[in-house]
């Protein structure tokens, strides 16, 4: 038998979801009805919403966005890798491991602190500009190197912030009973910090699936790209809403889920 207070906030919750529907429904609607309204509105439909281009056209975005799936596949992992031993490296507490921790720290600092797009642009043609042999001037390698680089330096701080919200105490704890500096970090904290940062670092892989995009600019020919093709061939900009909705359709269940972990992670807490 629910108590008063139970019904009384039922009732609460269903007026809100009420009046958030009825708000949504109201700007939809308005937007449906007023945007077809503009005068350039034809004009506009053209040349970013052509059915007939969009037809022609998707199928080959679809098969481009296979190579920005396969540099995410392969720059996802070694990005985890690095980016947790940057972090262990930074949480060194031994002095005679202070080198090893300042220049974690310094490549973090350095890589964090430059553009996504100047990396690229310094590696992608500053190395094969050596005059290296195939394959070792690929874009795609040295694009890829820099999407690592990066988001290394991100996901190692995601990582510390985990590790550093483990209270000192633990390892106290650990080392009380006989375990090393080494297994007291491998086997009580990074368990610990690794689930806890889970949600931020899926928030930071979403983010690099779309900066995958960014490689266009050095030569790999991805979705991107492939939409600049199209668009200077039909001399019309619906290819880039084809790939703007074929990003959409991977980063926005990827954006729920990592919602989903920080909500079941918050009611954890509690």
């Amino acid at each position: 038998m629910p108590t008063r207070r139970e019904i009384f906030e039922a009732r609460q919750r269903r007026r809100a979801n009420l009046v958030a529907a009825g708000s949504t429904g109201l700007v939809v609607l308005a937007i449906v009805v007023l945007v077809p309204l503009a005068p350039g509105w034809e004009a506009v439909q053209r040349s970013f919403f052509n059915g007939e281009v969009f037809a022609r056209t998707f199928p080959g975005l679809l098969n481009a966005f296979l190579m920005d799936i396969a540099i995410f596949a392969w720059c996802a992992p070694l990005i985890a890798a690095a980016g947790l031993l940057l972090a262990i490296a930074r949480d060194l507490r031994a002095p005679a491991l202070t080198p090893v921790k300042l220049a974690a720290t310094a490549f973090i600092d350095i890589f964090r602190g430059l553009p996504v797009i100047l990396v690229i642009y310094l590696i992608g043609f500053g190395i094969p500009g050596l005059g290296l042999p195939r394959p070792w001037n690929s874009p795609y390698l040295w694009g890829s190197l820099a999407l690592i680089l990066v988001y290394s330096a991100y996901v190692a701080e995601v990582i510390r912030s985990g590790i550093e919200s483990i209270h000192d105490s633990q390892r106290a704890a650990a080392q009380s009973l006989g375990l090393s500096p080494r297994d007291t970090m491998r086997f009580v904290i990074l368990p610990q910090a690794v689930r806890r940062v889970v949600p931020a670092n899926m928030n930071l892989f979403i983010a690099l699936q779309k900066d995958v995009a960014l490689l266009s600019f050095i030569g790999p020919v991805e979705i991107f790209r492939q939409a600049g093709v199209y668009k200077s061939l039909l001399a019309n900009f619906t290819p880039y809403v084809g790939a703007a909705l074929i990003f959409l359709a991977i980063t926005i269940p990827a954006t729920r889920y990592a919602d989903h972990l920080m909500s079941r992670q918050k009611r954890a807490r509690s």
